[in-house]
């Protein structure tokens, strides 16, 4: 599934929901919302992303370390193939969607394959593999 949150009413299936439910565990003050720097399609895979949240601790309590914090995450993010690479406190002002300086998407393309049975099982739900004919590149490059 892609990087999407999904209404409460649907099942746990946006990655957005995973994050926001292993949040639960940290005991906040308030519901934790993961602002995601760049959504994804069904389908799609994020290779890595950017996100900010805020934690509200109850009165007493101290802040998460940075290491307490994807470590804890992570735990119970298992066994969803998502994980926390890092984590940094940033300004109040930071946000993950508006303050991102750039993206980058990769697409890959799978030729070669004269039927889907052809294209390897590792590569299946990764890549696009075109079946058919050959590419129209010049068509590509104008797109």
């Amino acid at each position: 599934s892609g990087v999407v949150e999904t209404r409460n009413d649907q099942a746990l299936v946006g990655v957005q929901n995973y994050l926001e439910k292993a949040a639960e565990n940290l005991k906040p003050s308030v519901p934790i919302k993961f602002h995601i720097s760049s959504r994804t399609d069904t389908g799609v895979h994020a290779l890595c992303n950017a996100a900010h949240l805020d934690i509200q601790r109850p009165p007493g309590k101290p802040q998460f370390t940075e290491k307490q914090l994807v470590h804890t995450l992570n735990y119970h993010l298992r066994p969803e193939p998502i994980r926390i690479l890092s984590a940094h406190r940033v300004s109040s002002s930071f946000h993950a969607r508006f303050s991102a300086l750039s993206r980058t998407y990769v697409y890959r393309l799978l030729v070669g394959c004269a039927h889907h049975s052809q294209v390897p099982v590792f590569e299946r739900d990764l890549c696009w593999a075109p079946v058919g004919g050959p590419l129209d590149i010049p068509a590509m490059q104008d797109a």
